[in-house]
């Protein structure tokens, strides 16, 4: 029973969502600009104050928030984290940059790499072999000088990394304490973050979790801090798809943390309406998120996310620039869309800050966006509609520039749906790739539109890619907030195991890992936990997710074989890679209908 608000929150590029459900059970959405100098601080501060306000409430009422924050993910686009000092085993130093030596434009001439995350190495005098022989013990004294160095230069996050750590942790444990005894506030261990094989995302991952953690603590904090006397249990999404409390909320989690909210919210839409295959369509204002279920969540272990190589269990989601912010322009030659979006500050040209023309302009010119439906946010005081007559300038403007440049004369409506035109087919291609590309028929699924724009562009991205049902939501525009309230706390932790199929009792495994699972969250009754074996042939890269209660784990992993890549192999044997624990506490579930007021 709730007795007291609960409120669901949605950091995006552009506009910040809250669902709010009073003590009553009544629900109220509200929607401010994520950015608004001048106005206000925090926009989810804001909107929540401004809800308890019109309701005659205050903080103190509040009885739970739940939040997803793209505020990790705006510090690895940026590059806006912590300074890190990484500790690796000697020899290792150049290996993040080496990377896994992939190139993804293979004809570039002139070869771009990302920028590390980390501005300091420590090679640590230390090796153990794979099987766990310490060909060289540990240098202390050495690792402490050189730590020590690191903070007096001003370092205070430290990733450790070792070779074989995953497996043999001893050195990294010792190196931890070393670096905590000196005084480094946040210290990332890679066999505590990602305990798997593979030296390289794992150490990644690590440098990744020391280099946004402080950037999300220091958020959490001031978050926190805007409650005053009366901070309430916060919860924050995570990349997986489940709440992490304030307290165990860590950067590498929060890489797809807004994003996340979305398909908890679309995968129980879909389900309520009745579809168990479903493509997610998240259009916000400042990209677009894609997702496919067909049951249950789909999840990947290693991504790439800004340029940096990812090993922790995320939500399977594929992002496309491409949103209602996106920046419409001509170079001169041919109409653009993206990849640069106006954000919230500026915004669009009709948001009245002097924002370009952007694909919510080309909306608002065809008559698709009717300013009195939408908020009226904008102008000093933030309480004036959309302004259409700007937008009508812009657009003759631009067809002056195309008209000098080619000669060709184009309507302002006609430009606008160029733009659109554009905007859609790349949205579309996105949702091929998760689908078509990889075997599944679109026909088959309902597209489930959402996100601030994604009605406004359903119908033609449906009709582009052969999907036959659209699915809108009565909160479509705030799903994301409304997943927050749907997701439970969760946490998932994994085990290399490298060994053939039947070598070793898996069993034993598996119920320590279940252990390990339960205990990483709150104590609760209600905690169930699912284990997965993820199982491939031998020499092969690529493992596939199979339930470790099915009755033959061998049958179960060559039928998922068959419909994944189309053949089996019976004279090869299957690996175990690793095993997967995903433990579950089942919160009270949240909003399930269409809110009472806007």
């Amino acid at each position: 029973m709730k007795t007291g608000w609960h409120f669901w929150i949605d950091r995006g590029g552009t506009f910040t969502d809250v669902v709010a459900r009073a003590p009553d059970g009544r629900e109220i959405v509200k929607k401010l600009l994520s950015v608004n100098p001048g106005r206000y601080d925090d926009a989810a501060l804001e909107a929540m104050r401004l809800i308890l306000k019109e309701n005659d409430a205050g903080f103190a009422d509040i009885e739970a928030v739940k939040l997803g924050t793209t505020v990790a993910t705006n510090a690895l686009l940026e590059r806006k984290g912590a300074d890190v000092v990484l500790v690796v085993t000697e020899g290792f130093g150049d290996a993040l940059e080496i990377g896994v030596q992939a190139r993804p434009e293979i004809f570039a001439r002139h070869i771009v790499k990302p920028d590390l995350l980390h501005r300091g190495i420590i090679e640590a005098r230390e090796r153990v072999t794979a099987e766990g022989e310490v060909l060289t013990a540990l240098d202390e004294a050495h690792a402490r000088a050189e730590l020590t160095r690191a903070f007096a230069e001003g370092y205070r996050a430290a990733a450790i990394a070792c070779l074989h750590g995953w497996a043999y942790p001893a050195h990294e444990r010792r190196l931890a304490e070393i670096a905590r005894e000196i005084g480094f506030t946040q210290i990332s261990v890679s066999h505590e973050i990602s305990g798997l094989i593979k030296f390289v995302p794992r150490a990644d991952t690590t440098v990744a979790d020391a280099y946004l953690s402080p950037v999300l603590r220091a958020y959490i904090d001031g978050f926190a801090g805007g409650f005053g006397e009366a901070t309430p249990p916060l919860y924050f999404m995570q990349s997986n798809g489940g709440l992490a409390s304030a307290a165990t909320f860590r950067g590498r989690d929060a890489v797809l943390s807004g994003p996340a909210g979305g398909v908890v919210g679309m995968t129980a839409a879909a389900r309520r309406a009745g579809f168990d295959h479903a493509l997610g369509f998240d259009m916000g204002g400042t990209s677009t998120d894609v997702s496919h279920y067909a049951g249950e969540f789909e999840r990947t272990n290693e991504t790439m996310v800004a340029g940096v190589r990812l090993s922790a269990p995320m939500l399977q989601v594929h992002t496309v620039a491409a949103g209602g912010g996106s920046i419409c322009a001509f170079d001169g030659m041919r109409l653009r869309v993206g990849p640069h979006s106006a954000g919230a500050d500026p915004g669009p040209a009709c948001y009245r800050r002097g924002g370009p023309l952007t694909v919510t302009d080309c909306n608002v010119l065809l008559g698709r966006v009717r300013p009195e439906f939408f908020p009226a946010i904008f102008g000093p005081n933030a309480d004036q509609p959309l302004d259409t007559e700007i937008v009508a300038k812009k657009f003759a403007a631009l067809c002056a520039e195309i008209q000098a440049a080619t000669g060709s004369m184009l309507t302002p409506e006609d430009a606008a749906e160029g733009f659109l035109r554009i905007a859609n087919e790349n949205m579309a291609e996105a949702i091929k790739k998760i689908s078509i590309q990889r075997g599944y028929n679109p026909a088959e699924y309902a597209l489930v539109a959402f996100g601030g724009a994604g009605g406004q562009h359903a119908c033609a991205v449906a009709d582009a890619v052969g999907v036959e049902t659209i699915l809108l939501h009565p909160l479509a525009g705030v799903l994301s907030a409304w997943g927050m309230g749907l997701a439970d706390e969760r946490t998932v932790v994994e085990e290399t195991v490298e060994e053939k199929l039947g070598a070793s009792d898996l069993s034993a495994r598996a119920k320590i890992l279940t252990a390990k699972a339960r205990e990483q969250l709150a104590e609760t009754e209600s905690i169930a936990v699912t284990l997965v074996a993820n199982l491939k042939y031998e020499g092969a890269d690529s493992a596939l997710p199979i339930s470790f209660d099915s009755e033959n784990l061998a049958t179960a992993f060559e039928i998922e074989h068959r419909k994944r890549f189309g053949f089996i192999d019976p004279a090869r044997a299957i690996i175990v890679a690793s095993l997967t624990a995903e433990a579950v506490a089942t919160q009270e579930r949240g909003p399930s209908g269409p809110p009472s007021s806007i």
